[in-house]
């Protein structure tokens, strides 16, 4: 596939989605609060409630919002598992409960009055000269899960759910909601915030959620068949010729393609409803 071609239609189909109401998206939600430290913590709590159908994670990430009040940021600072954590406790999005999120606020607990910020937390773990995020994710999680959590769990299980919101990429996981948070922290356009000011956004990986590798595989742009680090990692590279810079502005816009069901992967329909016809190998089922 030339490489301008694909530039081309990526690019327009960049552009037909580049705007707040072009579909609905918990980032959303996010864009609501001004401060940034407000910004931070709600984007990490919706990003890492990202997964499931839409209206159940918009319903979840306003749950949370509702407990968590008009300033997230103040309430995890003067967060006290003792009094609040009751609040906490009814709260349920699919296999994560009430005390994970209460694991989760004293994680961010912990970066708010170590680092003053979500972003020098990470940023403590990166080397900008590292091509990706990669290595940074690993140290963000690793020194994430170092947290004393017995304040939500009591007898800590073996693995606590709270995990679930800090993947590592040495582990093989694609880190789908941590690149998602990224993304929304450390792009600017109609979509993303732009809150984060010290990472690069060349560096970014893809978030690899089903639609994206639909559209991945669809698109030739990953040899991989199963998900992980590995291709989200290919599929960002292949998105890098075409914007070095910027290769992660194009997810937004192939996610939804996939939500829309217009991607015809594996499908009988094939390409017919795809804006990127012609483009892609839709492997028509006989």
């Amino acid at each position: 596939m030339a490489v301008a071609v694909l530039d081309e239609r990526l690019n327009t189909l960049y552009r037909s989605f580049d705007h707040v109401t072009s579909a609905t998206d918990p980032v959303h939600i996010v864009r609501r609060y001004a401060a940034p430290g407000d910004r931070e913590v709600v984007g990490f709590c919706a990003a890492g409630l990202a997964f499931g159908r839409v209206a159940s994670v918009l319903n979840s990430v306003e749950s949370l919002m509702a407990v968590m009040g008009p300033h997230p940021a103040a309430f995890v600072r003067a967060f006290d598992p003792a009094r609040a954590a009751e609040r906490l406790h009814p709260l349920v999005h699919r296999w994560i409960r009430g005390q994970d999120l209460v694991a989760l606020v004293l994680v961010l607990q912990r970066m708010l009055r170590e680092s003053g910020s979500i972003e020098r937390f990470f940023t403590d773990g990166d080397d900008p000269s590292a091509p990706d995020v990669g290595p940074a994710l690993d140290s963000f999680s690793t020194r994430a899960l170092a947290t004393d959590l017995r304040a939500a769990y009591g007898r800590m299980p073996r693995r606590p759910g709270v995990c679930y919101f800090f993947p590592r990429p040495s582990a093989g996981s694609a880190c789908k909601r941590l690149n998602l948070f990224l993304r929304w922290m450390v792009r600017k356009d109609a979509i993303d915030l732009g809150v984060w000011k010290t990472v690069a956004p060349s560096r970014l990986i893809v978030p690899l959620d089903t639609h994206v590798i639909r559209l991945g595989r669809c698109l030739r742009l990953t040899r991989y068949v199963g998900p992980g680090w590995k291709m989200a990692a290919e599929i960002t590279a292949a998105l890098r010729e075409i914007d070095p810079r910027d290769p992660v502005r194009y997810d937004f816009s192939l996610c939804h393609v996939g939500m829309m069901n217009a991607c015809g992967f594996r499908q009988a329909k094939g390409d017919r409803d795809c804006p990127l016809k012609g483009l892609c190998r839709p492997r028509q089922r006989k």
